[in-house]
């Protein structure tokens, strides 16, 4: 490909608009021909027996490993999340999930054997799983290393090239994707990052990728599955959430007032399934919400590079005022802000800090309750029933993830079987997204498809059906046709499915269609 000739992308940190350095970008017309390059290496890539594909996983986890430390930093100064949840919620899931994936990759991709109705027997199918070609990642800022890595990581161990698009905000966490594979020893350009503006993007799903993974918003997010669906080409969507809490009056609210600070506003709350709706009875929403209300007033707020600290700053100007005015908003409409807010920590640089917020007296017409807030804000509506919980909680375009709080763990199941959801959980939230095995996608407005797990590896390969017959026999469906295919088929279906007392006079009765069909099989029936 020849040398780009586009302005190079800066990366600016949000802790204090320090240039962190800046990446070569593409032209959008340029993008197929990155394609094509990956294409070149990609059979080469699929050729290698399973087993080595895994033994490549496993070495960029070790790869990473022995880069934790920069890393971390780097994805602290460039996104803004404090540094243990770099480690914690970014770097060690990634880790994991590339040993899950060279551990369960081999099995789940094996051929697998179909097992056939009795009057096929002589023949044998198994499925095959074969890869794509060239897969495109488009990624977010939010999670800029974990959740398209995941992506990349399985799609690469079901044998595609990988072309990953990162976001503008974080252009260098993700150019550090391709570089840890190729540390690892991938085939150079099996991997390849290109950078640049939503055209970019658009290229690449308008490009020959045999299929899309996007994370973003929910109108971008329509118009790339809306392009896919015109190519005739697969896309998995993750448009994002409005998740609910559910906290009934058996919960351990001390539990669960930590657990929906955390869910709430980790990274700042800019987390697709952060808790953003809370639901809780009302013979306990006083003592979780003032407990709710303290605890936030609590969190540190300041340099996510110091170890103590629990919010960063917003990722971007944007982001914090979008933020504020719904806030602004709820206020106005009769909500009470009990605590949190644009703030600006004591030596802390200037920066589009927001303190953990909790909001009070809200309603479900509020836009703070219908739309995405992805920020450090958790509004708390007191409810009188489960009932009521379910169908607010339900009461949503989205349907990412949620979360119900509870002892007992039947009335939870029953309750989680109930929400629209991709992913619920009971007494916990979120978490699942470090656990690669487990699936990861929503319903409704919040996208289509599933990454992670073994439903993950479906989404990268073509799902092919082999089959084979010994060729002794002709199939006794075929021509010539005559009245004892029907009656055969007749007295088969009383055999094989129907009451016992019917199966002996069935039996009878398609003797001599079956006399008739096997002379056919063996060539002495006619033509």
């Amino acid at each position: 490909m020849e040398a780009t000739t586009t302005a190079p992308l800066e990366s600016f940190s949000p802790i204090d608009g320090r240039r962190l350095g800046a990446v070569a970008t593409v032209a959008p017309e340029q993008v197929q021909s990155v394609v094509d390059d990956v294409g070149e290496v990609q059979p080469f890539w699929a050729a290698l027996p399973l087993s080595d594909r895994a033994r490549y996983m496993r070495r960029t986890a070790q790869v990473i490993i022995d880069s934790l430390d920069e890393l971390s930093a780097l994805l602290t100064r460039e996104q803004g999340k404090p540094r243990n949840e770099s480690y914690v919620m970014e770097l060690l899931p990634t880790i994991d999930a590339l040993h899950w994936i060279a551990g369960a990759g081999p099995g789940i991709l094996a051929d697998e054997d179909v097992s056939l109705p009795i009057f096929l027997k002589q023949k044998r199918a198994k499925h095959a799983f074969e890869p794509l070609g060239v897969v495109g990642v488009i990624a977010p800022w939010n999670y800029p290393w974990s959740i398209p890595f995941g992506e990349v990581a399985i799609a690469l161990m079901c044998g595609n090239g990988v072309v990953l698009k990162p976001a503008s905000l974080t252009p260098l966490i993700g150019q550090r994707i391709q570089h840890v594979f190729e540390r690892a020893g991938l085939p150079e350009g099996i991997v390849r990052a290109v950078h640049g503006g939503g055209a970019v993007g658009q290229a690449l799903v308008e490009s020959s990728a045999a299929k899309i993974f996007f994370t973003g918003s929910v109108e971008v997010g329509r118009g790339v599955g809306a392009a896919c669906a015109e190519r005739m080409k697969g896309s998995v969507l993750e448009l994002g959430g409005k998740d609910p809490m559910l906290v009934l009056s058996d919960a351990d609210v001390p539990n669960a007032v930590a657990g929906a600070m955390w869910g709430g506003f980790a990274n700042a709350g800019q987390t697709c399934s952060g808790i953003e709706r809370v639901y809780v009875m009302r013979d306990i929403a006083e003592r979780f919400t003032e407990s709710l209300v303290a605890g936030a007033r609590a969190m540190r707020v300041g340099d996510p590079m110091q170890w103590s600290t629990e919010i960063g700053p917003m990722v971007s100007s944007e982001q914090f005022e979008l933020v504020g005015e719904l806030v602004d908003d709820a206020v106005a409409g009769g909500a009470e802000l009990r605590c949190g807010g644009p703030i600006q920590p004591g030596g802390a640089p200037e920066a589009d800090w927001f303190a953990p917020a909790v909001l009070t007296g809200v309603t479900h017409e509020m836009r703070i309750m219908r739309e995405e807030i992805f920020g450090p804000v958790v509004p708390v509506i007191t409810v009188e029933s489960e009932d009521e919980a379910i169908a607010l909680a339900n009461d949503s375009e989205f349907g990412l993830g949620a979360s119900v709080w509870t002892t007992d763990r039947p009335r939870g199941e029953r309750i989680a079987r109930r929400i629209e959801a991709g992913m619920v959980w009971i007494n916990d939230h979120m978490y699942s997204h470090g656990a690669c095995s487990c699936s990861w996608g929503g319903v409704k407005q919040s996208g289509l498809g599933r990454a992670h797990s073994r439903f993950g590896f479906h989404e990268c390969v073509n799902i092919k059906l082999l089959s084979w017959d010994p060729s002794r026999t002709r199939n006794f469906w075929w021509h010539p046709y005559d009245v004892s295919l029907g009656r055969a088929m007749h007295a088969s279906a009383q055999l094989l499915y129907g009451r016992d007392d019917d199966k002996p006079g069935a039996l009878r009765r398609g003797l001599p269609a079956y006399a008739r069909l096997a002379a056919k099989m063996l060539g002495s029936g006619g033509r």
